[in-house]
């Protein structure tokens, strides 16, 4: 039998655990509360276009303390995480019910991305994750990960998530076990609580990623944004933003893809390119932000770039600004997957203030705000790429001639 002092050492030793359980307990909670109550500012004059935002809107610190630690002191005595999270990242936006809405990749350690749903009461500060992730319905085939929801508000009522949904490479080799198939998955939802699994969107193409639902009926057929590639990383001779038609959302089917918007040699998109959120209707056309991946020597290097479409032509480009539109910066440059800016989500106010969803570097949300006019005046008025050198030397000679023939010449020296 046990003795009376080895009993009340154990129980010192139990009510020591408990209190170290608790100690540690509360320092979570108040760090998760300092992290989730910062109140973000502009971060700078910025460039006129946008104004970014001091911190991230979103990280892995922001997940809830209940899906990543056992609460339990019998079970997890030490309060030791049980369920990693790696991200918060490429985030599909929406407003509801006056609340912003964010639909992150929330990446584990594990690697496994999946979807969840964070609210913002402003857009800008104190995004709070919902309690339970996304409850996504699986296909016949099984999606091994699925990442990168684009939403859509379509006029058809329903509110359509597409998102890339990854499967092992049939064809892989036994010893390659990076090789994968990736493919657009659409579900649509009400309320983004429940949502409904559709089928995967077929194409002629052997890969789909970065596919998005126009908001607007077009000829009485769903409009989709498409990026064909040929391989799981490398766009080959497809690539470039394409478009289709399909008759139904619910067995959708694009037979013939037209590229809008192609790659280009030694630009921002020379690599890659693939359409971001759901285009912004405007007076004017229709407002496209998108992303372009070009090759460096320290590896592949993402940034946003924006152009215009016809308002009813949605495959003529009106306008194009040279370059990017918002490259990583700082801290933004260094994460998971470095040198990146990614965006599948923003949001357009009734004020037309619209909130950019950024992330940066696999590993975090920001937000970045602008206007409908001041989107209008840079893809409008910026100068479009001249693809030479000369080119952009002519376009900064216009510049300086008039800003010359504005200012005195004593004033720019």
């Amino acid at each position: 039998m046990e003795t009376q002092s080895v009993a009340s050492l154990r129980n010192r030793k139990k009510q020591k655990m408990a209190q170290l359980f608790e100690k540690r307990l509360k320092e979570l909670e108040a760090e998760q509360k300092q992290l989730t109550d910062l109140r973000n500012e502009i971060a700078g004059t910025g460039n006129g276009v946008f104004d970014r935002y001091k911190y991230p809107v979103l990280t892995a610190a922001h997940t809830p303390l209940f899906w990543r630690y056992d609460l339990d002191p019998e079970t997890n005595p030490y309060l030791m995480e049980r369920f990693g999270i790696n991200a918060a990242f490429n985030a599909g936006a929406i407003k509801l019910n006056d609340k912003y809405l964010l639909v992150a990749r929330v990446e584990g350690a594990d690697r496994k991305s999946f979807f969840a749903v964070a609210e913002s009461p402003d857009g800008i500060n104190n995004f709070t994750f919902w309690d339970y992730p996304v409850d996504m319905p699986e296909t016949d085939e099984p999606d091994t990960n699925v990442y990168d929801m684009r939403l859509t508000a379509h006029e058809d009522g329903w509110i359509y998530g597409l998102f890339c949904t990854e499967r092992r490479d049939p064809d892989a080799p036994a010893h390659d076990q990076s090789m994968a198939i990736a493919a657009c998955g659409i579900a649509r939802t009400k309320d983004m609580v429940k949502w409904e699994r559709l089928p995967d969107l077929v194409t002629n193409s052997p890969q789909q990623r970065n596919v998005v639902l126009h908001p607007e009926f077009v000829d009485g057929q769903y409009a989709l944004y498409t990026r064909p590639q040929d391989g799981f990383i490398s766009a080959g001779k497809g690539g470039g933003i394409g478009f289709g038609l399909t008759a139904t959302m619910e067995n959708a089917f694009v037979n013939e893809e037209t590229i809008i918007d192609n790659k280009n040699y030694h630009t921002v998109y020379e690599a890659k390119n693939g359409q971001g959120p759901t285009p912004i209707k405007t007076d004017r056309g229709w407002l496209h932000l998108a992303h372009g991946v070009r090759n460096t020597a320290a590896g592949l290097r993402y940034t946003l770039y924006m152009f215009m479409t016809d308002l009813h032509d949605l495959t003529k480009v009106l306008y194009k600004p040279a370059g990017y539109f918002l490259a990583p910066e700082g801290a933004e440059r260094t994460g998971d997957v470095s040198n990146v800016v990614f965006c599948n989500g923003w949001i357009r106010d009734e004020d037309d203030t619209v909130y950019i969803y950024y992330a940066s570097s696999d590993t975090r949300m920001h937000v970045a705000t602008s206007t409908v006019d001041k989107l209008l005046d840079y893809v409008m008025n910026t100068p479009p790429d001249g693809l030479r050198s000369a080119s952009s030397v002519s376009t900064l000679y216009r510049i300086i001639d008039n800003n010359r023939a504005l200012l005195s010449p004593k004033s720019l020296v």
